[in-house]
């Protein structure tokens, strides 16, 4: 087949995984995770229902698919804030970690958000956002911005851990969490002035 063809089936079956993806939400928001059909997503994708099991052999899949690209996404955001970002490491970290309490805050919580969150592909986003803080705090140590006792992996998984208790919680409970996280994350000689 011609290269142009080529390019032309593979924007459509895109397209088509795009609508699908996009179906989700709404179906989701109206019903619930669990009153997510494929019929029903069929219906709000306008595609048929052999089309969407072309794409996507059940419910589960759908979902999967679809969860995986909503963390993606939060993944994006944070990448764009750390390379936005100008004032050095700590600055930098602290936007970062401000933005993953504001997704953690909005988007965490509820039995429909733990199903999605105990899927195998949860595991493989959550390395990939620790070796992102990871990497942040490893340049905080270098500027001298970061405590140097505690090895930055374990660093990155304190500030999941911590910012993880935003969900639910008031946006000044938000902000205040975030600060708290970061007076943990500065060397042991400006704590001891504090």
């Amino acid at each position: 087949m011609p290269k142009l063809w080529n390019e032309t089936i593979e924007e459509h079956r895109g397209a088509v995984r795009d609508a699908i993806l996009n179906a989700v939400a709404g179906v989701v928001a109206d019903h619930g995770l669990s009153g997510v059909t494929m019929s029903q997503l069929a219906q709000d994708a306008g595609i048929g229902r052999a089309t969407l099991y072309k794409y996507f052999p059940d419910v589960e899949a759908v979902l999967d698919a679809w969860h995986e690209r909503h963390i993606s996404s939060h993944l994006q955001q944070l990448a764009r804030i750390r390379d936005s970002t100008a004032g050095g490491p700590w600055r930098t970290l602290e936007e970062v970690l401000g933005a993953y309490a504001l997704i953690a805050h909005t988007g965490h919580g509820g039995e429909q958000a733990m199903r999605l969150h105990t899927r195998p592909h949860v595991g493989h986003a959550e390395q990939h956002l620790t070796g992102f803080l990871t990497d942040l705090l490893v340049e905080g140590v270098k500027e001298g911005v970061v405590r140097t006792d505690t090895a930055p992996e374990a660093l990155a998984a304190y500030c999941l851990h911590a910012l993880g208790a935003a969900s639910g919680r008031a946006p000044a409970d938000v902000r205040r969490l975030v600060g708290i996280t970061m007076t943990g994350l500065r060397p042991e000689v400006q704590q001891s002035t504090m």
